[in-house]
């Protein structure tokens, strides 16, 4: 199923202008520098399955609860994080898929609520993801998420696709009690590879993720899978592609 357009932009933005961002082989130069990539959760999760089984319980209202659904996950963990009222993506995201059923006025039951929550302890990874991964591992790079999502939801993707023993330990947003942009998110890296800015890629897959790594300071690559615009926030990515491939080949692997 290709993802719908109005969910996607609730993700990211609208469609590609190529012209905005370098190209991928842009930093040649720098290749040698990079030592680790951090990982936002969506250049690794492919989370169509949970718009399909939307769509699939709420038939001909599947898109715009998505896009809805998607729309104030983010929000709450960006207004929890500014309010200092932080809860782990998991609560956010249950609690964003009520409140999008209600605007919606659709009646769900604790069992459809249960059962779509269910679905993202159930997805897999992209399929260029593997062979991208083992070409970094293969030319040394160091790799961990850095993530928004819960440490459990990370490591159900990495069983499920047989990612065991690629990743260090996972990243979550909930040892720091606060969601990306914010900077205490993205200490993290820094913290957990011991290493500096200039040798970790932040691999992004929403352009405000992209804006917010390029704030804090790391070489930035935009996983661009929706084919979005660069957000209008003062920065744009080191190197963008369609795919992992194309993050292994700006790293050098």
């Amino acid at each position: 199923m290709l993802l719908n357009r109005r969910t996607f932009t609730a993700l990211t933005a609208a469609s590609v202008t190529a012209a905005a961002v370098l190209p991928h082989r842009a930093r040649t130069a720098d290749h040698q520098s990079f030592k680790a990539v951090a990982f936002d959760g969506f250049p690794i999760i492919d989370p169509r399955p949970v718009f399909a089984r939307v769509e699939e319980m709420f038939p001909g209202k599947g898109a715009e609860l998505s896009a809805t659904w998607r729309t104030r996950q983010f929000e709450y963990g960006w207004l929890r994080t500014l309010g200092g009222r932080y809860s782990d993506f998991w609560r956010v995201t249950e609690d964003a898929l009520v409140f999008a059923a209600k605007v919606m006025k659709i009646e769900l039951s604790s069992e459809q609520r249960d059962r779509l929550m269910q679905t993202y302890l159930e997805l897999k990874a992209w399929p260029d993801v593997l062979p991208a991964l083992r070409r970094l591992r293969e030319a040394g790079v160091r790799m961990a998420f850095l993530s928004n999502l819960t440490a459990p939801m990370l490591e159900a993707v990495v069983k499920n696709s047989g990612l065991e023993g690629l990743f260090e330990a996972h990243l979550s947003t909930d040892k720091v009690q606060a969601f990306k942009p914010d900077a205490r998110a993205y200490q993290m890296g820094l913290d957990a590879f011991g290493l500096r800015r200039e040798e970790i890629v932040f691999a992004a897959f929403a352009g405000w993720d992209v804006a917010g790594a390029k704030w804090f300071g790391y070489p930035t690559f935009w996983v661009n899978r929706a084919h979005a615009t660069v957000e209008e926030l003062g920065v744009v990515p080191d190197g963008v592609g369609p795919g992992l491939s194309d993050l292994a080949d700006f790293v050098g692997a």
